[in-house]
């Protein structure tokens, strides 16, 4: 695999993630009749809130990714932040479907998304200041 196939691959694979996500969030709103909003509804809420979490983190990591590719990571580096920020996005989502409460895949799941992002950022850094 190239680079960038590397890179498209997170990117695929981020964007299934999402479109789940959406899902979710219109088969809550059919079982509980609710058009706009989030009719005062729990799980309403969750269900917004884990797909909005997701399109608040995924952007910057998935940018991160095109641009280390383009600035000729190893593919090891891709891989890594790559399985790291899907796994920790996948890990957050259903850690916070179960529960607004405390969760090990919600604490997880945002440990490695922010160690892959501050990864991501300090390749990046490094990459163009040195």
């Amino acid at each position: 695999m190239t680079l960038f196939e590397i890179a498209a691959l997170y990117i695929a694979i981020n964007i299934l993630i999402l479109f789940t996500l959406t899902y979710l969030v219109i088969r809550q709103r059919n079982n509980e009749k609710i058009i706009f909003g989030d009719g005062d509804s729990e799980s309403m809420q969750r269900a917004i809130r884990v797909h909005g979490n997701f399109t608040e983190y995924a952007p910057m990591a998935l940018i991160g990714i095109f641009a280390m590719a383009g600035l000729s990571a190893s593919p090891y580096w891709l891989h890594g932040v790559g399985i790291a920020f899907t796994t920790g996005r996948i890990l957050h989502a259903f850690g916070y479907t179960k529960t607004t409460g405390e969760s090990k895949g919600r604490f997880i799941g945002m440990i490695l998304t922010g160690l892959s992002l501050l990864t991501i950022a300090g390749y990046l850094l490094f990459s163009v200041v040195i």
